[in-house]
């Protein structure tokens, strides 16, 4: 099964293309479940999607959003990627979203994994994941060379895995790539031509080469310049 790559004129129109994309994937998902599970990126990609989402129409107090990795700081540290989805997602109408964190208070990732696993699984599957993709080909903490890259990929993978991996400033926590496959909707956003030639240079290598490949099948790919 092979992906779908959408090109769109500018980033502004991907923004709200997306937004409204990942909305219908929630309202669609909430026909059927009490309660769904979004999982989304950090980053500075994701800010314009997350400003367009916040405001539409759903019945948020029946959505639970969570990241798809996290870098291992306190959420106020200028590195958190909660701080993104605080001040940019966990707004507005979405404000009544639900919030499941990937930090914790302890000196390292392993530690708290079984902790902050244990309220992601009671509400697996994910209805909807939305991912980013690095130049080097990493998605969520998937990091090419990454300590735990092979058991993050495994079919037997847990959860929640941390991550170490060369060029990572800090220790990371990551959903496993078996949960974000699991999704019943799977979007991936990559802006400029350096990302989308990354994504080129990914066909036909193995997951362990260019992790993204992992949970490429069966998603949609969005992409501006």
């Amino acid at each position: 099964m092979s992906h779908e790559f959408h090109k769109y004129p500018d980033r502004e129109m991907l923004a709200m293309d997306l937004a409204n994309q990942l909305a219908g994937d929630l309202r669609a998902a909430l026909q059927h479940d009490e309660r769904v599970l979004l999982a989304v990126p950090g980053g500075t990609s994701p800010g314009h999607v997350f400003d367009n989402l916040c405001g539409v129409e759903l019945d948020w107090s029946r959505v639970d959003v969570m990241l798809t990795d996290e870098r291992w700081v306190p959420e106020d540290h200028e590195r958190s990627n909660t701080r993104l989805l605080r001040e940019r997602l966990l707004v507005d109408k979405a404000a009544a979203a639900g919030y499941i964190p990937l930090y914790t208070d302890a000196d390292e990732p392993d530690d708290a994994l079984a902790k902050l696993a244990e309220p992601i699984e009671e509400r697996l599957p994910l209805a909807v994941v939305l991912l980013g993709m690095g130049a080097d080909c990493h998605t969520a903490s998937l990091f090419p060379e990454a300590d735990r890259l092979e058991e993050g990929l495994s079919a037997r993978a847990p959860t929640l895995l941390a991550m170490r991996a060369p060029g990572a400033a800090e220790p990371r926590i990551t959903l496993s790539a078996k949960v974000l496959n699991g999704a019943l909707k799977k979007h991936v956003l990559i802006f400029g031509n350096e990302k989308r030639e990354a994504l080129e240079r990914a066909r036909g290598l193995a997951p362990m080469e260019a992790p993204i490949n992992a949970v490429l099948p069966g998603a949609q790919v969005h992409w501006a310049e």
